[in-house]
């Protein structure tokens, strides 16, 4: 039977059914219903997600009550407070579902404790770092060299149907735009 986890592990990672069976034993599964949140700004937690399928984001709530969305994260993404757990403090964001969503959670700590122990895991581990910059860099580059409506066009191509997804403002914030603005680009585009 084909596992579609394993699949992009295999591809992205060189993770071996191996390394997979250890990742499945060290892992427990999560569904999330939309609008419900896994990590609470403010809150401390000590596991890291595996989005498997749905949609999610992390937001924070400036003193202003103005939501500022920092990330949307599609299947086959890693989601969790990363800085939050490596600097033992509490997270500065809000990590919640925007769909229906199926998860696997597994305990950061239990998972370096093996990565000690088992040079392939610490390798997947080496490597998911690594991606997650990139990642990271790259969308810190497009912020700064793309304009709004080039970022709008991005998003679109990465989840094409983000507009029946999520409301408009969250589209606004993650792209660091007014609702205006948004509302602008759009009627702009052709269609």
């Amino acid at each position: 039977m084909e596992d579609p986890n394993f699949d992009f592990l295999r591809s992205k990672f060189h993770v071996s059914k191996e390394a997979y069976a250890i990742l499945k034993s060290l892992a427990s599964y999560k569904t999330l219903k939309q609008d419900e949140v896994l990590v609470e700004q403010g809150s401390k937690s000590n596991n890291i997600f595996f989005l498997s399928s749905g949609l999610m984001r992390a937001y924070q709530v400036l003193e202003s009550g103005k939501e500022i969305t920092k990330n949307l994260y599609t299947s086959y993404s890693f989601v969790g407070p990363f800085s939050s757990i490596l600097k033992n403090e509490t997270s500065l964001l809000t990590h919640q579902a925007l769909t229906d969503s199926i998860l696997y959670e597994i305990n950061f700590l239990e998972f370096i404790k093996y990565s000690k122990t088992n040079i392939e895991i610490s390798n997947i581990y080496n490597r998911i770092l690594e991606y997650i910059f990139i990642v990271y860099e790259k969308k810190y580059l497009d912020h700064i060299s793309l304009n709004a409506t080039e970022r709008y066009q991005i998003l679109k191509k990465q989840i094409p149907d983000i507009e029946s997804l999520i409301p408009q403002y969250q589209i606004a914030s993650y792209l660091n735009i007014t609702a205006v603005q948004l509302s602008r680009i759009k009627k702009d585009l052709p269609n």
